[in-house]
């Protein structure tokens, strides 16, 4: 079936007459969906609620669904198109949702300035050494970082950002605020939205080799497939700077994790800024909890004041794109597919 929509026999989108919402906002803000669907019955349910989601499926048209699209969605058999409330969608991209033909989207973007600080927070800790100095300030010691005085700010260095989405653009743009050399890579060769020194594309045939190369801080940013597990492995560590640093806010699959450790223990690269990981929560035997100049968060970053909003408003346009055939933001394609699981070993 194409996987991009669901037509009747004229070819024709049938017309929306109920969405079924699961999302956990206010009165007021689903208000705002309601006046969006009008004159649509929107149909409210929790998330949890099984019993009421599978009434709702049997007239649902549309849904906008907290987190990822699971098999209980499968049965809505007038189901055109599912927006999930939900950054990261590899749990959704599954065969069996593609051969659905049901259209699926995402919310990302929603949180991408703050995503993109997060990566300035890892940035500036890793090149000032923040643990050593607040381990100064606990000995109330006024010097003693012996590499200190040799030590050179983000000014002038080169950032490559690997994932030029809407995270990947804020990063950018933080990059050039901070006097950086930017580089990028994006599986498109369209141009970013944001200017860039040096731009590399899949489809263009190019790998992400010479950014590595040339970085002095390497930043993750991109979806999470089959084609890009564990993309960074021991042998692009090895092309890194011994003097760079990687930092992940995207998915921790894109990291094979053990190669890392080994990497920032053996002194391959100078450190790491992680807030993803292989395995989530992050055990308590992990190796990573204890390698060389590695920052850990979990998996948390300050929210956007306005993020529900920023949600609603790629809702609002991707219902406008929904009803006018037009490309919409954040589709998910088979080319995002999916299919590992947690705990897979290779």
């Amino acid at each position: 079936m194409d996987p991009h929509s669901r037509r009747s026999a004229t070819g024709t989108r049938p017309p929306v007459e109920n969405v079924l919402v699961t999302v956990p906002y206010s009165d007021s803000e689903i208000d705002q969906l309601v006046e969006l669907f009008r004159p649509a019955n929107v149909i409210r349910a929790r998330k949890d609620d099984d019993e009421a989601i599978a009434r709702a499926l049997e007239v649902a048209d549309l849904a906008v669904i907290e987190g990822d699209l699971d098999s209980r969605f499968l049965s809505g058999s007038r189901l055109q198109w599912v927006h999930c409330d939900h950054s990261g969608l590899n749990k959704t991209a599954r065969p069996e949702v593609f051969d659905s033909g049901i259209v699926v989207t995402g919310a990302a973007g929603r949180s991408a300035p703050t995503l993109a600080q997060h990566v300035f927070y890892f940035a500036l800790a890793l090149t000032h050494d923040a643990p050593g100095l607040l381990e100064m300030q606990r000995q109330k010691r006024w010097r003693g970082l012996s590499d200190y005085s040799t030590r050179l700010s983000l000014w002038g260095k080169t950032l490559g950002i690997i994932g030029m989405g809407r995270t990947g653009e804020e990063v950018a743009s933080l990059g050039r605020a901070f006097g950086m050399t930017v580089l990028g890579h994006r599986r498109s060769a369209a141009e970013p939205g944001v200017p860039v020194d040096r731009m590399y594309s899949v489809e263009n045939g190019d790998t992400i080799d010479e950014l590595l190369t040339d970085s002095d801080v390497v930043v993750l940013t991109a979806k999470l497939t089959d084609e890009t597990r564990h993309m960074i492995g021991e042998e692009q560590l090895k092309l890194m700077k011994r003097s760079a640093y990687l930092i992940n806010i995207a998915r921790g699959p894109l990291i094979d994790e053990d190669a890392l450790v080994d990497a920032l223990d053996g002194g391959v690269i100078a450190g790491a800024g992680l807030d993803v990981f292989e395995q989530e929560p992050l055990p308590e035997d992990a190796r990573i909890w204890s390698a060389r100049n590695v920052l850990i968060t979990p998996h948390v970053t300050p929210a956007m004041p306005n993020r529900t909003q920023r949600s609603i408003d790629i809702v609002t346009e991707n219902y406008r794109r929904f009803q006018s055939d037009e490309p919409m933001l954040n589709l998910l394609t088979p080319a995002d597919a999916y299919s590992h699981t947690p705990g897979d070993a290779t």
